[in-house]
This record gives C-alpha cells, sequence and structure tokens, in this order.
C-alpha cells in the first residue's frame, strides 16, 4: 500500500493553536490541493482526537472531482477509515453520514460491544485490532485485502508519529502556512515524546514551491521505510491523534 502522509503547519510547526478547535491553516489554493489528492486515492484516514474533536466528512466535496473518480469507476469519495481506541462516534456526526462513502474504522476492545453494534448499524465497517491501542501495520494489512491500494493520512500528529515511527508511509506533502500559532500545548505536525537527534529520520525533498499569493509553500518529501528503534515513542503507547 502506497501511503501519503498530508497535512498543513503554521511557520512554526504546530497543526493548530493551543484551543484545538481545528484551526484553519490552509489558503483556498491548498484546500483545492488537498481535494484533488482525497479524489486521487482509495482512502483517507484519520486518527482518534481528529475524528471525535473535529469529526471531518472527508469526502472530496466538489462535483467534478467526484465525477471524475466515477468515470475511472471509482465511488464518488475515497473510503473514510478511522483509527481510535476508544469508537464513541456521534451516530449523527460528519463522519458516519457525509458521503456517500464507504466508513471503516479499527479500535480496540475498549469499545464496548454495543458499541459496535451500533456503528455496524449505521454502515460502518469496524474492525478490533488490540486491546490498549490500534494495531497500525494490521490496520493497512486489512485495508489492502479490502482491495484499497492507496491511503491519504491527514492526522493528527500522535498517527503520523506512529506512521514515521514504524516506517509505514512512502511521502509527505506539507503546506507551510506564513503564519505562527506558538504555544507550548499546541499540537505539532509530529507529536509524541520525539526521537533522539541520533535517531532522527531524514527526508528526501522532491519538491518546494510557493502555492499562493499569501506565500505558502508546499514542501514534498520521500519518507524513510525504517525508523531507529532508538525514539522515544513507547511501542504501548495509545494512537488518539
Amino acid at each position: 500500500m502506497y501511503v501519503i502522509i498530508n497535512a498543513a503547519s503554521s511557520a512554526d510547526g504546530k497543526i493548530d493553536t493551543f484551543q484545538r478547535r481545528g484551526s484553519a491553516i490552509s489558503s483556498p489554493e491548498d484546500l483545492r490541493r488537498v481535494l484533488e489528492l482525497r479524489a486521487s486515492v482509495d482512502a483517507v484516514m484519520v486518527g482518534g482526537h481528529t475524528l471525535l474533536q473535529e469529526d471531518p466528512k472527508l469526502t472530496v466535496k466538489l462535483p467534478e472531482l467526484s465525477a471524475q473518480r466515477l468515470r475511472r469507476g471509482l465511488p464518488e469519495n475515497p473510503a473514510k477509515v478511522g483509527i481510535v481506541t476508544r469508537a464513541e462516534l456521534n451516530p449523527q456526526g460528519k463522519f458516519l453520514n457525509s458521503g456517500p462513502a464507504r466508513r471503516i474504522l479499527f479500535t480496540t476492545s475498549q469499545t464496548p460491544p454495543e458499541q459496535v453494534n451500533v456503528l455496524q448499524a449505521l454502515g460502518a465497517e469496524v474492525y478490533l485490532l488490540g486491546e490498549k491501542r490500534v494495531d497500525l501495520p494490521k490496520s493497512l494489512l486489512t485495508l489492502q485485502q479490502l482491495g484499497l491500494q492507496t491511503l491519504m493520512v491527514e492526522g493528527g500528529g500522535t498517527l503520523i508519529a506512529e506512521f514515521l515511527r514504524l516506517g509505514l508511509a512512502d511521502e509527505l506533502q506539507l503546506y507551510l502556512a506564513p503564519r505562527l500559532f506558538g504555544g507550548v500545548a499546541a499540537p505539532t505536525l509530529v507529536d509524541g515524546p520525539g526521537w533522539e537527534e541520533a535517531c532522527a529520520p531524514h527526508l528526501k525533498l522532491t519538491e518546494c514551491r510557493v502555492l499562493d499569493t499569501s506565500g505558502g509553500l508546499l514542501l514534498r518529501y520521500l519518507l524513510p521505510k525504517r525508523i531507529s528503534h532508538g525514539s522515544h515513542t513507547t511501542p504501548h503507547s495509545t494512537i488518539t491523534g
């Protein structure tokens, strides 16, 4: 499976303010790029914090992009995928009801069976992969077995960190906005404990260009497929963001 991490951050590396309310970072030009990228992949994935706090639609939104997918023999929208420890989703929320789109949830045994039944009754495909944390490699393998070959990961920072730690992503596309959010409590592009200097992953830059008149940059990197185990990220951490 080919995995693209896509994110937008302020110039100081923040993907939201300290208020964590899903601050708008992308410019109109970048929003269009994101929708085109969504339309090009088989599935779009978010982590638990994004899923539960922001309840994203994860659809291509633009009729012309939906039409392009249909002409290619694809569903109108890519599959929506959530990685969440406890799948306490709003039954009337956008993730479950905006579409049409396939909805796939990877969760743990911490999600009560009655909640699994509710989600399945709403049309979601629910997989229990773990007790304390979702098994991310098994999640990707399951997506492949379901016939999905390209995946766009939209965050948050904890999920992105886990993809990097496990060497599961192929590419990073980053919109760097000419803004400063600051704040030690503001989430960053890659959250979690981080790496020691000697173990920090090195990225290969493949593209750098000004994307809009505001001065926002699009950066594209190829990612290393294996990260040193010197990372401080614990293998027992829970994926929630």
